[in-house]
């Protein structure tokens, strides 16, 4: 009887321990199989110093690992760029405007720059025109006048040299193509101031003759006063031929 009590005590710590055995080969599997599946993680194992003395009669029951949670990582999702807010929208539409009238206004004030230029060249052309045009009719109307001042010039030194004349006494046997030349000083209204022999004729009788004369065909006749001509006739230079005294 004592050997049959001895021989069940040692049955039931072998089948404790048998079961304990299988637990941990079922351990060892899972964590193997989750160690090809996952990264290695560290294992803690009981180290124990001798077996237990009594196992109770409940069996073992082996906890289920509990499965590992799916590890959740946030989405990534990219962030579409803000819409730019209405006000730079704004700005940006009144700074093109502004641009396009700037370069309206650029190109309308250049056009009528060029505009401008443009008449400015013209009334310059056109004042040059008519700047030539009073200078032409002016040099005309100087030589009109100067053709009209010489004609009375010379109408009034015909005047003035036939009146001299009448009063010449020729000498007898004068040479008729002598010549004695006189300078006549005038005054307004044609009284003389002063007379000078300037080329004798080579008779002196005929030289007296012809200064006697100027003397007595004072005053001389010279133009209206109102021509202003009598600065023409102040000095005069007067020739005497006795072919041309008509006698």
């Amino acid at each position: 009887m004592s050997a049959a009590v001895y021989s069940e005590t040692y049955k039931i710590p072998a089948g404790a321990l048998a079961l304990l055995v299988h637990g941990v080969f079922f351990a060892l599997l899972y964590f193997s199989f989750g160690w090809q599946m996952k990264p290695p993680q560290g294992m803690v194992v009981d180290i124990w110093d001798a077996l237990p003395s009594e196992v109770d009669e409940q069996p073992v029951v082996q906890q289920q690992p509990q499965p590992e949670k799916p590890q959740i990582t946030n989405p990534k999702y990219e962030v579409a760029p803000a819409a730019p807010p209405r006000a730079d929208i704004e700005v940006k539409k009144t700074r093109k405007v502004k641009e396009d009238k700037n370069k309206f206004e650029n190109s309308a004030a250049k056009k009528l720059a060029e505009k401008k230029a443009e008449q400015a060249e013209r009334r310059m052309e056109e004042l040059e025109r008519q700047t030539q045009a009073r200078a032409q009719a002016q040099r005309k109307a100087q030589e009109a006048a100067a053709v009209a001042a010489g004609k009375v010039r010379d109408e009034y030194m015909g005047k003035i040299g036939a009146k001299i004349r009448r009063f010449i006494v020729l000498p007898p046997g004068v040479d008729m193509n002598i010549k004695a030349e006189f300078n006549v000083t005038l005054l307004p209204g044609g009284d003389i101031l002063n007379v000078s022999l300037v080329k004798t004729s080579g008779n002196e009788v005929y030289d007296n003759n012809v200064e006697r004369a100027i003397w007595k065909a004072r005053p001389l006749p010279l133009p209206p006063a109102e021509q202003n001509m009598f600065n023409k006739f102040r000095d005069l230079r007067l020739k005497f031929i006795p072919s041309e005294s008509g006698q």
